[in-house]
């Protein structure tokens, strides 16, 4: 699901790819305006399901996993903490709670702000379903070799 969902640089917010261009993207918002726009070749464009956070045992974390992380620890609701008038206190706590492991030298608090406020917004859309079931196994399966 959020292969579809994309972020932008330089534009705030999160975009649903709704079909492809000529020389273009054409996404549209995600929130209740829904509004539809080009985005372009020099455009930065993301995939939330391609975004990892670095951890300190030199892996990295999908983003989808750590959005898991937050439902579960949060049943499934939209985050208490505004992303942008939280302390930074706040924020980091809130951040070691889903992610306990990640490199507190990479992982800037505005990183965690974003993650936060892309949270929310999925959850606001109606987006509860973050992994897939095949990247849940690809990820269980990269795992169990380096457990024994």
């Amino acid at each position: 699901m959020l292969r579809t969902i994309l972020a932008i640089s330089g534009k705030p917010g999160l975009y649903k790819l709704v079909s492809r261009g000529n020389k273009s993207l054409i996404v549209e918002t995600v929130d209740a305006q829904k509004k539809r726009m080009p985005a372009f070749g020099a455009d930065k464009v993301v995939s939330l399901a391609d975004i990892s956070i670095y951890t300190d045992d030199d892996a990295e974390v999908s983003l989808p996993s750590v959005f898991e992380s937050i439902k579960e620890n949060y049943d499934g609701k939209a985050v208490d903490l505004s992303p942008k008038k939280a302390s930074q206190d706040d924020v980091i706590a809130f951040f070691e709670k889903v992610l306990p492991n990640y490199d507190k030298d990479r992982v800037r608090v505005s990183d965690m702000r974003k993650v936060m406020a892309w949270y929310n917004l999925l959850i606001d859309y109606g987006i509860t379903e973050f992994a897939t079931k095949e990247e849940e196994e690809a990820e269980a399966e990269a795992e169990a070799p380096a457990a024994e």
